[in-house]
């Protein structure tokens, strides 16, 4: 009779993590996000970052990207995408010349920026820049639903 207790606080337990890996799901993969978007009728989340680097990019990670709130509603309504210029950290040349092209076709001139786009790839919205007040404010940014 242990086992099953056991069984079941494991079982519990791995569909925790299982969970918290999903609200953590960000891809380089820009392709395949799209792709993942248009099958599962979700937005598309740019992250222009310099993640190793940009204090203003580690700020808006810290207080909107990796909370809870954000990664809930994320999970809902959005495919992540982080479009990174890194100074020390090593990106393949693939990676390089995609947020290349992405930098250069949404007109992003500095970091963070953030670019929330619909499945056709048209314009929701864009943030440039750091703005001040956690997930609820960001989220709000994010068109409601039709009634």
């Amino acid at each position: 009779m242990r086992t099953l207790p056991r069984l079941l606080a494991g079982c519990t337990a791995a569909l925790l993590l299982l969970t918290a890996a999903r609200a953590a799901d960000w891809t380089e993969d820009y392709s395949s996000a799209l792709t993942q978007a248009r099958k599962e009728h979700k937005l598309l989340l740019l992250d222009f970052t310099g993640s190793d680097w940009c204090t203003w990019c580690k700020r808006i990670d810290a207080e909107v990207l990796s909370t809870q709130k954000f990664k809930d509603f994320a999970d809902q309504k959005l495919v992540l995408v982080t479009v990174d210029f890194p100074r020390s950290h090593p990106q393949s040349d693939a990676v390089k010349a995609q947020n290349k092209g992405l930098q250069d076709k949404y007109g992003v001139e500095g970091y963070p920026t953030v670019i929330v786009l619909d499945p056709n790839e048209k314009l929701v919205f864009k943030q440039d820049g750091y703005e001040e007040g956690g997930p609820d404010a960001f989220i709000a940014k994010f068109p409601k639903p039709a009634k």
